[in-house]
């Protein structure tokens, strides 16, 4: 009996398979997820910093306007550099909340590289397991159906194929910003995390 062709595309794949490889792509995988982590704290702490910077300098200067003001004409003028001033601060508080909300994302991102590091320590501890092809599929569908960004299951997919990590962090990295413009151009009011 011979076997049919959709068994000799199982057989072939099965012979291409090497548990090695794979766990090479699932640590790959955990490097550009810290990776992308690292990078995208670094522009949040960057907006923090400023945006505390210049919610600092208003205060003072609001202080400093208020301590000299002598007459009614000053008043008024006062009011303009108030109102104005608060769009400012308005402005800063907004992009500061943004960066606040980066935290969760943090969390997430190596709650995920801490979950798959785990998942595959425990494939790689059952000889059973290790070489079973069917259980690190499962393992890696797991990990793709954690991902709440499309950004991540599509750098999660490049380097399930084999891609590399630098192209992986660029693809990602074009996918974040799309989605974060499409984001803010439907979000108009700040949600909390």
């Amino acid at each position: 009996m011979s076997p049919t062709q959709e068994q000799t595309s199982e057989l072939n794949q099965a012979q291409h398979w090497n548990h090695v490889r794979e766990t090479v792509n699932m640590l790959y995988l955990a490097i550009c997820q810290i990776e992308a982590t690292l990078s995208d704290s670094n522009l949040s702490v960057q907006t923090l910093t400023n945006s505390f910077t210049n919610l600092a300098n208003h205060t003072q200067s609001i202080s400093q306007q208020a301590q000299q003001l002598k007459a009614a004409e000053e008043v008024e003028a006062f009011k303009v550099d108030i109102r104005d001033t608060t769009a400012e601060l308005q402005c800063n508080i907004s992009a500061s909340i943004q960066a606040f909300q980066f935290y969760d994302r943090v969390c997430q991102r190596l709650e995920h590289v801490s979950s798959s590091l785990e998942k595959v320590s425990s494939l790689l501890e059952s000889d059973k397991k290790l070489e079973d092809p069917q259980a690190w599929a499962g393992v890696q569908q797991q990990i793709k159906s954690s991902y709440t960004m499309e950004a991540e299951r599509i750098m999660f997919e490049y380097l399930m194929r084999g891609g590399s990590v630098k192209e992986a962090l660029d693809i990602y990295k074009h996918h974040f910003e799309k989605e974060q413009n499409e984001n803010s151009a439907n979000d108009d009011e700040i949600e909390l995390f």
